[in-house]
């Protein structure tokens, strides 16, 4: 805080520590300049005419790093002084005498619009999530999700902070993120931000500096200090994608993060408070990582609280024809097209696929179908059935080139066998199998009751 007036600087020194700031006040510019050589601030609270000079001139000549909040204080008023004081790069001006209670308010919006800029910033760059908003569709098949999630926010609304952390765990393609965008935006914080953070894609020399911010010399290139991410999402929620990626050490930080509610930016020598929910997602089998000593153990017991399974598209029945039916439309009116309803070939040959790629391959599948094939009354996925459903040897009387045998065919065999190969890729788990074949348990106890082909 820079202030000439002893009185006013006394009492804005008390009400700010009383707070919890920690405050370092001088009376002059010169002292501004020494302290800010020596010292790193979150905010700078700049008063305009001072002994040797103007406050502003700190902004004008730069003498303030671009990543800290500036308020600028006078007793002139004025249009003009504000718009010169928000020119130069303030982020509030106030008109003295004002309400000392005003003061924490005017800061702490300053800070958020800090951290804003931070996550935009970080959303522009390379390392982020894409953040295109996405339907969720919630078929019978994930009804269990849906209603897990459901009650993860309402246990989070009779909370008043400190959220736990959940963990989405799927395959590749089977939208965690979209999952994770939907948890925030349904519960508590969604006035909140949301930043999405793809771990692979940091640079390992980089992601401790990106997560957690650095000082002022922190490294080489730290000319500057900066906000991490972690401190950016305040009040909000912070999505870590691919989670494992990060090294060791990194995990260790965020364990901190998640169970003591602090972070220490690199080059730092105190910690920092931080209120932000953590959401992971992996795509791993973490308990297989912990055995080979690629995932931290605690880590593990600390985010396998809250554990979300997102089930892949091969489990999901026939909400897989009702999701590509709610794709198409989508894809559709992005393209200008008229989508109808999905012809019975072009769902025969969508359930005939295991989707190794989940709902990203059926989404690529679709839009490739809208734009090559003959748009919305294309979608019968010929190249589908030519790539894939005819290369199926263990099931080809699904080929297109398939002629009953002269001796007839056994309807109520090939559906026992179906059943049988159900169950088999569901490793015996009948629910599981009845997703598969998109029917319910019973029908598959009841196809039980005889006795199935032997294979």
């Amino acid at each position: 805080m820079v202030e000439d007036e002893p009185l006013l600087r006394k009492r804005y020194t008390a009400m700010l520590e009383g707070w919890g700031a920690e405050v370092t006040a001088v009376t002059c510019r010169q002292e501004a300049e020494n302290a800010l050589k020596e010292l790193d601030f979150d905010v700078a609270l700049l008063d305009v005419n001072l002994p040797d000079g103007r406050g502003t001139d700190l902004l004008r000549d730069k003498k303030i790093p671009a990543g800290m909040a500036t308020l600028v204080m006078t007793a002139e008023g004025g249009v003009s002084g504000a718009v010169e004081a928000i020119r130069l790069g303030a982020a509030d001006y106030l008109v003295k005498p004002f309400d000392a209670e005003e003061l924490p308010v005017r800061i702490e919006r300053a800070r958020k619009a800090q951290h804003g800029r931070r996550a935009e910033e970080f959303r522009r760059s390379a390392h982020a999530v894409g953040t295109q908003e996405t339907d969720l569709y919630f078929g019978p098949s994930l009804c269990a999700v849906e209603q897990q999630l459901r009650k993860i926010i309402a246990a989070d609304s009779r909370r008043e902070g400190n959220l736990p952390p959940v963990l989405i765990e799927g395959e590749t393609g089977t939208g965690k993120t979209t999952f994770a965008r939907w948890l925030h935006r349904h519960g508590p914080r969604a006035e909140g931000p949301l930043i999405e953070v793809n771990c692979s894609a940091l640079p390992e020399a980089l992601a401790e500096s990106e997560l957690f911010g650095h000082e002022r010399g922190a490294f080489t290139d730290a000319s500057a200090t900066r906000i991490g991410l972690m401190e950016a999402a305040e009040g909000g929620t912070l999505f870590l994608d691919e989670l494992p990626s990060l090294s060791p050490a990194l995990q260790a930080k965020v364990l901190t993060a998640i169970e003591d509610r602090v972070i220490r930016r690199v080059g730092a020598n105190r910690t920092r408070p931080v209120d932000v929910r953590i959401i992971a997602a992996t795509n791993a089998d973490l308990k297989k990582m912990v055995a080979e000593s690629r995932f931290r153990e605690d880590l593990l017991q600390r985010l396998d609280l809250f554990r979300v399974r997102i089930p892949p598209l091969r489990e999901r029945g026939q909400d897989l024809i009702e999701l590509a039916g709610k794709l198409a439309t989508r894809i559709g009116r992005q393209y200008g097209i008229k989508v109808g309803s999905i012809p019975a070939d072009g769902r025969r040959r969508l359930l005939a696929q295991r989707w190794p790629g989940n709902v990203r391959e059926l989404a690529h599948e679709i839009e490739r179908a809208l734009v090559f094939d003959e748009g919305g009354a294309g979608l019968s996925f010929q190249g589908l059935a030519a790539a894939k459903v005819e290369g199926n040897t263990d099931a080809a009387w699904l080929s297109s080139t398939f002629v009953f045998p002269e001796n007839g065919f056994l309807l109520e065999t090939a559906i026992d066998e179906f059943v049988a190969r159900a169950l088999k890729q569901a490793e015996g788990n009948v629910s599981a199998a009845a997703r598969l074949l998109g029917v319910s348990r019973d029908y598959v106890r009841y196809r039980l009751k005889s006795d199935p082909p032997a294979e």
